[in-house]
């Protein structure tokens, strides 16, 4: 369960034999979490980091007319809310999409590490991932159509699967509906499906039983001007067997 965490953590540079087994650690309560159930909820004040160990879930928020906006999708290795080691009450939800496993980290822990250098700066660079993944997702919103938003998140998503050993060249699982597609990428599920269709026409993916092939994922990246770069995966690691 740890190795997806331990590749993701490994991506921000090398980690002391000791330094890996406390990371490790932090992962001693792990809690499954049905699908499309809350794992925290905007406005609770929380006790608990949370990290994806199996599964998918996502960032979003609730409009009072109603409508979702997804501003994140978290998967396995994934830190879902480090910021609440700092923030008090979260203000926004976060959901599993997918039944998940989660690791549940005391507050106290997670500061706890960060008096290790070499773990405060694997956490930092985290953080500071989500941050450009943000900044990209903030222009495949405001500045590209629908075809090249919907084959950008897919590249994303491949490239972030790949890294911690979840794709299979160009293939990997993929729970998300076409709604939580279009609450993620300002379209309606309509125009999701078109585009999906599109894609599939074009002979650039195919699709069975939730699971995603690309066909060719270098035409894909060109055709939807997707650069890995804001994901910082130059410094890949292969994940470290735990006993």
């Amino acid at each position: 369960m740890s190795q997806a965490f331990l590749a993701k953590i490994l991506s921000a540079g090398d980690l002391s034999p000791a330094d890996q087994s406390l990371v490790l650690r932090l992962l001693d309560d792990v809690r499954t979490v049905a699908a499309r159930r809350d794992i925290i909820r905007d406005g609770e004040r929380p006790d608990h980091v949370h990290v994806m160990i199996e599964g998918w879930a996502c960032r979003y928020k609730v409009l009072r007319a109603g409508p979702r906006q997804i501003t994140a999708f978290l998967l396995p290795g994934d830190f879902c809310d480090t910021h609440v080691t700092i923030f008090n009450e979260m203000d926004h939800g976060i959901a599993a999409i997918s039944e998940s496993r989660v690791a549940y980290v005391p507050r106290g822990r997670m500061l706890e590490l960060t008096e290790r250098p070499g773990i405060a700066r694997a956490f930092w660079w985290a953080s500071l991932v989500d941050e450009a993944v943000l900044r990209a997702w903030i222009v495949n919103l405001g500045r590209r159509d629908a075809f090249d938003r919907v084959g950008h998140l897919i590249c994303e998503l491949h490239a972030r699967l790949h890294n911690v050993g979840l794709a299979d060249d160009g293939t990997f699982d993929m729970p998300l509906t076409q709604e939580e597609l279009s609450d993620a990428l300002g379209l309606t599920p309509v125009h999701v499906n078109r585009v999906l269709k599109r894609l599939r026409e074009e002979g650039l993916m195919s699709f069975r039983r939730r699971q995603i092939t690309i066909s060719d994922i270098a035409a894909l990246r060109a055709a939807t001007d997707f650069d890995p770069i804001y994901l910082h995966l130059s410094k890949q690691r292969v994940p470290v067997p735990t006993a």
